[in-house]
């Protein structure tokens, strides 16, 4: 696999980390915060910006 597949490989499983609260141990909580809420927000902005850039390339 290229260093390309890796890259997109660690930035889904970071996303899925970001989204559900996993968090290490002995770290504050902050998934039911307001910036872990507004963190969400900003992804599913990002994730839908870049849904629309690849279905407009496609055309």
């Amino acid at each position: 696999m290229s260093w390309l597949a890796w890259l997109g490989i660690a930035v889904v499983v970071a996303a899925i980390a970001a989204v559900t609260g996993i968090k290490p141990r002995g770290t504050r909580p902050v998934a039911h915060t307001r910036m872990m809420g507004v963190g969400r927000v900003a992804l599913l902005l990002i994730a839908v910006i870049f849904a629309y850039m690849a279905f407009r390339a496609r055309g």
